[in-house]
């Protein structure tokens, strides 16, 4: 059985777990607001935004040098002593390092295009910077690791395909552990993207409220260390599918996010009413939330506690899979009330399928989890996860 043996993040909503697990409590985020950085080319909009300070990449391997990896750094930070007992025990090339982006160093390529147009290009700006491949080769040479690297780059899904792409490493017998999670950080390439697909919220992001209009983005580093030594937490099932169904639109009857959470089940062993809550996708996007309510409807009816936390770190991207997962470890491992929907300056939409949503935090009753991340281009992960009985 994949445990996770240890986990970090930063994001909106704090700067490591404890703020995290507290801001959650208090349904608080520091980090989410309105930010007229000119991340739009009209306006301001609002941002998830980490607000501590990041390391900082040395001097002499300028070609890392983005914010992407000064995330990640600042997440594996928090698992170092962890991280460096696995390589002495197993070895550097027993050790993988599979990540999620979906923007990489994009932020560095923008800046160095405005800057060339303006005829100051940064000095510090190198190719690498934004290559899709760079946040694990970064982590590999970092942590001088000889095993499998490797990113994926799947949208919104890629941090979850990444956990899921560690735990069949582990399980071939390829290595006895895996550095997976992710990173995204605010560019004006996404927020302008999902802006003209007039999927960008004016305010904080609303999901499954009747007032929803589109997302929130956020910037987050997570990183989770996999391996089989005992542990709290455990990776039960894993589940993907591809809608192949539409660019940006899930399938009609959500037959692919349905397809990835049958076989996460059947993978844990469990039915559906052995699940104790549902970490929900649910971007605040019109059809997003509407699908989603469906398929969950269909499947676990509306008994088991729900609900989308991303009016609380943004929709991190290619870091969202994994910043979820880390926030159902939190959950499990200090056995926390369940978070609930915010409806306070609004309320739940009457037209959704009824699909558990919780009104206010509900002490858990089954220490099961389900994580959903649904992606562009219908590419669709489930992941459950559950404390460890024996």
């Amino acid at each position: 059985m994949i445990t996770f043996s240890a986990a970090g993040m930063v994001s909106a909503l704090g700067n490591n777990l404890d703020e995290t697990a507290a801001n959650l409590q208090a349904n608080i985020a520091p980090g989410m607001g309105p930010d007229s950085n000119a991340w739009l080319q009209q306006g301001e909009c609002w941002v998830g935004r980490v607000t501590g300070e990041l390391p900082e990449i040395a001097p002499e391997t300028p070609q890392y040098n983005s914010r992407n990896n000064r995330l990640l750094l600042a997440a594996l930070a928090q698992i170092r002593p962890q991280v460096n007992e696995v390589i002495a025990r197993y070895g550097n090339e027993r050790v993988a390092v599979v990540l999620g982006t979906s923007t990489s160093g994009l932020d560095e390529g923008d800046r160095m295009v405005s800057g060339s147009h303006a005829g100051h290009a940064p000095a510090s700006y190198r190719y690498g910077q934004q290559e899709l491949g760079d946040p694990s080769r970064f982590l590999s040479d970092y942590l001088q690791l000889f095993g499998p690297a490797l990113t994926i780059s799947t949208a919104c899904s890629s941090s979850a395909r990444a956990i899921i792409t560690g735990k069949r490493l582990i399980e071939s017998g390829m290595v006895d552990a895996a550095i997976v999670g992710g990173a995204d950080t605010l560019s004006r390439m996404p927020i302008n993207g999902f802006n003209s697909l007039e999927s960008l919220s004016n305010v904080r992001c609303k999901p499954f409220s009747a007032g929803r209009n589109g997302i929130t983005i956020g910037e987050a580093g997570a990183l989770i260390l996999l391996t089989k030594e005992p542990g709290t937490v455990r990776l039960l099932g894993v589940g993907e599918s591809s809608d192949a169904w539409h660019m940006s639109a899930p399938h009609p009857e959500g037959m692919g996010a349905i397809r990835a959470i049958e076989m996460a089940l059947r993978e844990a062993k469990l039915d559906a009413t052995e699940i104790g809550y549902i970490n929900m996708h649910g971007t605040a996007t019109r059809l997003n939330d509407e699908i989603e309510a469906k398929v969950v409807n269909q499947l676990f009816g509306e008994n088991v506690p729900s609900s989308s936390t991303k009016h609380l770190t943004g929709h991190t991207l290619g870091a969202a899979g994994a910043c979820e997962a880390v926030l159902c470890y939190l959950l499990l491992s200090r056995n926390l009330p369940l978070p609930a929907q915010d409806f306070t300056d609004t309320h739940q939409d009457p037209s959704l399928a009824a699909c558990g949503l919780l009104s206010a935090p509900q002490p858990q009753t089954r220490p099961t989890m389900l994580s959903n991340s649904f992606a562009f281009g219908g590419n669709n992960t489930s992941l459950i996860l559950g404390v460890a009985h024996d």
